[in-house]
């Protein structure tokens, strides 16, 4: 249901008419600040520029048509108030200024090009600003010229001017946060997908390294078996070293593709605070996700642009979702970064259950794990092995700490220089 929905919304002749039904019935909802009804400051006008700027239509001139005929049919149609007395005729000639506002409008809209300002919203206010006052000025020009006693002052083109500011600004600033929003929400997914493959693509790298040795290992395990007229065992070692030259083929294959995802993306000017944000934000859902209870504090006292985001985003989100995963139920993390000496310290403190003093020698081992689910699956344990080798590529230190009862907390010395983002 919600794909044919989606394939029916793609149609530029849907969105268009949406455009002109939603702003007949918005503009209704009117203020009348000059005498009589004759003048309508409606939010027809604001839910119009909104929908423009949401999803801009490629036909500007039928969009401008089919809003005009619109706006003035259901007008027409459906008038606020009954006058006695008055033909379709008459109804029309009281309406269709209203009709030429947005025709006028939408023409504007298309040859000031408009949509090059999306990113600047202070042009792109002031630009809708003089587009609706221009609009404003033709429809109340028609409104005097086709009603009978209707006059006007300077007071009421200074309203005209107040009121055109203050919409285009209005739905300038509403359409910006939508948008600051959106942006964020999807800084927020890159950085999550491109921090797990860029550490995955680390450690995979590392394992090709194995691979490589235990190839090698095989080969001269055959060259052995060979010399020593061992046929049967020979053959058997050739053919493992065969198979594991094929497994480190699609390794590299696998690697290269990764590569290529990750060395794509641009996260060259974002500080080091938005990134943090981005990882605490992620960790907070991952929590919610676990249905744990947990409350993260941060501190964060140094900021920069920050040079290798992925890596560093891996660090954080490792040692953070290790933290979440050893609370059972309830309880808080601290995270704070401090600068000493022209070095980055990370210390994330968890209220968790605590590592013996047994396991800590073992906690960066592949595949150890002191964690388990309500059903006793144990979880993965390459986390830490992770953030081992991401920390020695950035040739930094990582410390652990941990009281059984209590929580751990690790501690992670990188040097400033080899995560910032310095000027030319």
């Amino acid at each position: 249901m919600n794909k044919r929905v989606n394939q029916i919304f793609r149609f530029e002749w849907v969105w268009i008419i949406l455009i002109a039904v939603f702003t007949a019935i918005s503009s209704e909802i009117k203020l009348s600040p000059f005498s009589g009804e004759n003048f309508r400051f409606g939010m027809g006008s604001i839910v119009f520029f909104l929908m423009l700027l949401i999803r801009m239509p490629k036909r500007y001139i039928l969009t401008g048509i089919v809003t005009a005929c619109i706006v003035v049919g259901f007008r027409i149609c459906f008038p606020l108030e009954q006058v006695p007395n008055t033909t379709i005729y008459d109804r029309f000639i009281e309406h269709y200024p209203a009709g030429a506002y947005y025709f006028i409008y939408v023409i504007g809209f298309h040859f000031l090009k408009l949509k090059n300002f999306i990113g600047q919203p202070l042009k792109l206010g002031f630009l809708a600003t003089f587009l609706e006052i221009l609009s404003n000025s033709i429809e109340h020009l028609l409104r005097i010229l086709t009603t009978d006693g209707l006059t006007s002052s300077l007071q009421d083109w200074l309203l005209l001017a107040a009121v055109a500011v203050f919409r285009s600004f209005f739905v300038v600033g509403l359409y910006s946060s939508v948008l600051l929003s959106e942006q964020k929400k999807r800084l927020e997914d890159e950085f999550a997908v491109g921090s797990g493959l860029y550490i995955e693509t680390l450690y995979l790298q590392k394992s090709m390294n194995h691979i490589e040795q235990i190839m090698a290992d095989s080969y001269d395990l055959y060259r052995v078996l060979k010399k020593s007229e061992q046929r049967e065992f020979s053959q058997k070692a050739l053919h493992i070293s065969q198979e594991i030259h094929e497994v480190k083929k699609d390794s590299q294959r696998i690697y290269s593709g990764l590569s290529a995802i990750t060395q794509s993306r641009d996260y060259t000017h974002y500080d080091l605070s938005e990134v943090i944000e981005v990882a605490i934000e992620g960790n907070r859902k991952y929590a919610q996700h676990l249905e744990k209870e947990i409350t993260i504090y941060t501190t964060v006292n140094v900021n920069f642009i920050v040079k290798e985001q992925m890596l560093f985003l891996a660090i954080i989100n490792n040692v953070l979702a290790n933290a979440i995963e050893a609370i059972k139920k309830k309880g808080s993390i601290s995270f704070i970064i401090n600068e000493l000496n022209d070095s980055i310290y990370i210390q994330v403190r968890d209220s968790g259950k605590g590592i013996s003093e047994e396991d800590l020698q073992l906690i960066y081992e592949p595949g150890f794990t002191t964690k388990f689910n309500d059903k006793g699956v144990a979880a993965t344990g390459i986390g830490l092995s992770h953030v081992q080798e991401a920390i020695r590529l950035l040739e930094g230190e990582l410390r652990v700490q941990s009281v059984i009862g209590k929580g751990t907390t690790f501690t992670i010395k990188i040097p400033r220089s080899k995560i910032e983002q310095r000027g030319e």
